[in-house]
């Protein structure tokens, strides 16, 4: 008797293979093999939004060969990915094999492990119509947003344009943080800081004014008050007021879901969303490990579920007991509570390693690049989860000299618990703490020196892809599957750029962004979406009809969009150019920045009396350490940016270290960045061979 199990990828075929051993033949569909038509809308408005499914070009003979091993088969598994999307996957190849949806041959895999294989086989079940109608209510929506406003954005700015249902709210965020930035006026203050130290001591610590002696807190705005209280403080006796000590712990932050762990591989490892999901899509199938075969080392990547099973708990504990001792090992079990505004539902655990005694050194071994990288974080993470906390006494000092009171905290790890392994890490500079010399009260200390400082309030921060997924999901916007297809579409519809590693509204994006709030603001509406995504996930649990909630949506919608054409009939915006200080050395006017067919180019505004163009490049401030020249930002066939000389070919020399505006102490050269926040500093002069730890001192 054969059996034909059917899932998405080759990768995912060759892992169950294995497992599933003789009388099974695993084939990939390689994803989606129907869909809504490109070349129109597919959606029968007039008839209960009937979507009209057609396969998907390029797809006939994997259609042909699923459809001759069905016929051959015995039984017919469908394995698809346990989420919507895969639900939907399943329910078109049933359709398109003539399987019955309602018989038992959906099969789903928590993770592609002999156990998670063994234990989905024997738990066939029907296609959840409920989880297939939910993905169906999305890809309408979103059809119907997409092919009835992109074309009105064609007509009234310009063609290639488009808007999305959560596309254009991500711009939304992108661009009000944008304004909040253009608007912000920075405000003085000081800060003063006292550098001190026991009388018999050399140890030396910092104590910041706070307050004055009495306690009412003190606010420095300006050079001229700041003076004043410094004059104030010469020769002042600055004695221990009150010391206070407790004891805190710290708690290890929870394992990853698919928005924390694109997040933490932002931070950390510098990946983009996508990056993220296909480094975790690959970890999922299934890879070669050194004499244990082919094996998924995560679970499904795509959940906003904080759960772990208790056989994987009890498997990190182990490790945990084994490497580092059992004290590392937490005493109660530790249960998280999600804080995402999006999460819906518990049907799949938490990302985590299948086997957490395997660790990223054995992977290491056979296992490299963005895979290996991103298992080291989640297996960290993971395991760190299930550890101790970190024990700390704190200890706190008031200070008081002259009227004013300093004041200085710090801390003494007492056990470091999970952070032996792993600590999250943050968008924000944290204030450092540090241990404090042996105090009492009374003491009367050394003033080693007083240090006032110019401060300004500073504006709030760009997002990032990390800031704006938090955004997204805090939000309730998007879910676990469309973080990383939304940052990737808004970047190439030009609405958004990459400025380093912060997220920056194009002119083109905040034009369509302003068209979008006058006459759509329910789409562009953060509360609106947010309602959007809870309605499919009625739709999920089975309690509202996926007609009705696209009938809802749709009969405003349209009454919307006919008002616009209404209102705007015979207008078209113009997208302004931008200014560049580049001249145009042919008649001297300021090239502009236009966007064609193959990206952004230098233009003369002259046109069409004088019709040059240039490349557009960007410098990066650094000079080439071969010849001299200008280091400009340059892209690979794949997008990844490196920096090339302003001469090539002439000169060859190109890097991925990021060039500074830093030289090097001992040539002179422009020095590079390798490596993230813990990277070092670098001359790539030949023959120099200068380097320092990026946080390090420069040489005088």
């Amino acid at each position: 008797m054969s059996k034909l199990v059917i899932v998405e990828s080759p990768a995912k075929a060759k892992t169950i293979r294995k497992y599933l051993g003789g009388g099974y033949e695993v084939t990939a569909s390689m994803g989606h093999i129907r869909d809504l038509p490109q070349s129109q809308l597919g959606i029968d408005v007039e008839h209960g939004y009937a979507p009209q499914y057609i396969n998907i070009k390029g797809k006939e003979k994997i259609i042909k060969e699923l459809k001759s091993l069905a016929k051959e088969s015995d039984e017919v598994f469908l394995a698809t990915d346990p989420d919507r999307e895969g639900e939907a996957i399943s329910w078109h190849l049933a359709n398109l094999l003539g399987l019955d949806t309602a018989a038992e041959n959906r099969v789903t895999f928590g993770e592609i492990t002999k156990k998670g294989v063994t234990q989905g086989m024997a738990a066939p079940r029907a296609i959840d119509m409920d989880l297939f109608n939910a993905q169906q209510a999305r890809r309408v929506l979103d059809r119907l947003v997409g092919y009835k406003l992109s074309p009105f954005l064609w007509k009234k700015v310009r063609r290639g344009l488009s808007a999305g249902r959560v596309q254009s709210v991500a711009v939304r965020l992108i661009v009000d943080r944008e304004k909040e930035i253009e608007a912000f006026k920075p405000e003085e203050y000081w800060n003063i800081d006292a550098l001190l130290s026991p009388p018999s001591s050399t140890k030396k610590f910092t104590a910041r004014l706070t307050a004055l002696a009495g306690g009412r807190k003190l606010a420095v705005t300006s050079a001229g008050q700041s003076a004043e209280i410094v004059k104030a403080l010469d020769g002042a006796a600055y004695t221990v007021s009150s010391i206070s000590r407790g004891k805190r712990k710290k708690v290890p932050a929870p394992p990853f879901i698919t928005s924390t762990m694109q997040q933490e591989a932002s931070r950390r490892l510098g990946f983009t969303a996508t990056r993220t999901m296909r480094a975790a899509q690959t970890l999922y199938e299934g890879v070669d490990i050194a004499g244990q075969g082919t094996m998924g080392l995560i679970t499904y990547m795509r959940t906003d579920s904080l759960r772990i099973a208790d056989e994987a708990q009890a498997a990190a504990k182990e490790f945990i007991t084994e490497t580092y001792g059992p004290e590392y090992v937490c005493p109660q079990k530790r249960t998280y509570k999600s804080k995402s505004a999006t999460a819906a539902q518990d049907a799949h655990e938490a990302v985590r390693p299948t086997n957490p005694a395997l660790t990223p050194a054995e992977v290491e071994k056979s296992v490299s690049g963005d895979p290996a990288k991103l298992y080291r974080l989640i297996w960290s993470r993971f395991i760190a989860s299930q550890m101790s906390d970190c024990q700390q006494d704190t200890v706190s000092a008031d200070i008081t000299a002259a009227g004013y009171l300093f004041r200085a905290s710090g801390y003494v790890v007492t056990f470091d618990g999970f952070t032996t392994l792993y600590e999250e890490a943050t968008d924000e500079k944290e204030k450092k703490e540090t241990a404090l010399p042996p105090l009492e009260e009374g003491m009367v200390l050394k003033l080693r020196e007083l240090k006032p400082e110019q401060k300004f309030t500073q504006p709030p921060a760009r997002y990032t892809e990390a800031t704006l997924i938090k955004a997204l999901e805090e939000n309730g916007i998007g879910r676990p599957s469309t973080y990383a297809p939304i940052i990737t579409t808004i970047i190439d519809r030009d609405y958004v750029e990459r400025d380093q590693k912060k997220l920056a509204p194009t002119t083109l994006g905040r034009v369509i962004n302003e068209l979008m709030l006058e006459q759509f603001p329910n789409i562009v509406d953060v509360k609106f979406s947010a309602h959007m995504e809870e309605e499919l996930d009625t739709i999920e649990n089975g309690k509202t009809d996926w007609h009705e909630v696209i009938d809802d949506f749709y009969t405003d919608f349209d009454k919307t969009l006919k008002e616009a054409e209404v209102k705007m009939e015979g207008k078209r915006i113009k997208v302004p150019d931008e200014e560049t200080d580049e001249v145009c050395e042919l008649c001297g006017r300021k090239m502009v920045i236009k966007s064609g067919r193959y990206g952004k180019f230098l233009a003369c505004p002259g046109f069409p009396e004088c019709k040059n163009t240039k490349r557009l490049v960007k410098d990066t401030g650094g000079l080439c350490p071969k010849c001299g020249s200008r280091m400009l930002v340059r892209h690979s066939k794949k997008g990844r940016v490196y920096y090339g000389c302003e001469k090539n070919p002439t000169c060859d020399f190109m890097t991925w270290n990021e060039p500074t505006t830093e030289k090097c102490p001992e040539c002179g050269s422009t020095l590079f960045k390798k490596g993230g926040k813990n990277g070092i500093l670098l001359c790539e002069k030949e023959g120099c061979g200068y380097s320092r730890a990026l946080g390090a001192e420069k040489k005088e």
